[in-house]
């Protein structure tokens, strides 16, 4: 076990690594980044099997947004803002459905995946105000 402590803004670019994620958000959609899971053991040591370390990473529902399309946050018919405003900007960290939604995982690294979703602008389920490392997924 090292004495290095890790800071906050290492260990949310390690579950959020800066990776292009070859797809842009088209019309009322945003593109999130999902958290990756990282270790391949729990901190007590214990040794995380493929199989969960895969059920966990699908089910995933904490995302940081990267980009928002143009018509996003706008009704439909007159393209004006909706009255509440926009519910996310970019950088910002989000509870998105655990079903639904487009996802797909692209490489990086040797070994890496980053994990990526496209949904529906009112299909955000909220906006993350604490830690985002610390929700964990419920499989």
């Amino acid at each position: 076990m090292s004495d290095v402590v890790v800071s906050k803004e290492a260990e949310l670019a390690g579950a959020f690594p800066v990776v292009d994620p070859g797809a842009a958000p088209l019309g009322a959609r945003i593109l999130v980044q999902l958290k990756g899971i990282g270790k391949k053991a729990t901190s007590s040591g214990i040794i995380l099997v493929h199989e969960t370390r895969e059920a966990e990473k699908w089910a995933n529902m904490v995302a940081k947004v990267v980009a928002i399309g143009p018509l996003a946050f706008k009704k439909r018919d007159t393209m004006e803002p909706w009255p509440e405003g926009s519910w996310c900007e970019i950088g910002d960290y989000l509870r998105v459905p655990k079903w639904g939604g487009d996802r797909w995982e692209v490489p990086f690294g040797d070994e890496d995946r980053a994990l990526f979703m496209i949904l529906n602008d009112h299909e955000v389920i909220a906006k993350v105000t604490g830690d985002p490392l610390a929700m964990r997924t419920f499989i």
